[in-house]
């Protein structure tokens, strides 16, 4: 059902802005949906189970247009290549320096700092869209031990 739906709502975003349907941007979308956080890389080695012939330069010009169109997102979690997720994952990331352990947060509990920004920067802050670098509760322990 989910796959149907994500189909759906792809076809009809791309044809509403007179693109086409390709079965290697439906494949993107179904291995974002299925890697729930991944890489351009973990992408495209899902996507090639499926169709060997799709290269890395289509997954990233896929990946462009599909967050352009509001359908998946990227974060940037470290120094490396952004994780990309379906639009709807949403939550703030919690990224450990040291080890590189990645937490889930719910983006409510940003909603302190979304006041406070709003009010006196009048910034408004996308929190389904953030990764916050520190050390997680292992590393710390191990410091202080």
């Amino acid at each position: 059902m989910e796959t149907a739906t994500s189909r759906k709502a792809l076809r009809k975003t791309l044809h509403d802005r007179g693109m086409r349907m390709t079965p290697q941007r439906q494949l993107v979308l179904d291995a974002v949906r299925e890697l729930e956080h991944a890489t351009p890389e973990q992408i495209c080695q899902r996507v090639q189970l499926t169709a060997p012939t799709v290269n890395i330069t289509t997954v990233y010009r896929t990946l462009d247009l599909l967050d352009r169109l509001g359908l998946v997102r990227h974060t940037h979690l470290g120094h490396g290549a952004p994780s990309y997720s379906a639009h709807e994952h949403e939550h703030v990331h919690l990224v450990c320096h040291r080890c590189g352990s990645v937490t889930e947060m719910p983006c409510e509990l940003m909603s302190d700092l979304t006041g406070t920004l709003r009010a006196r920067y009048g910034f408004a802050l996308d929190a389904s869209h953030l990764a916050l670098s520190g050390a997680c509760r292992d590393c710390l322990t191990q410091e202080n031990a």
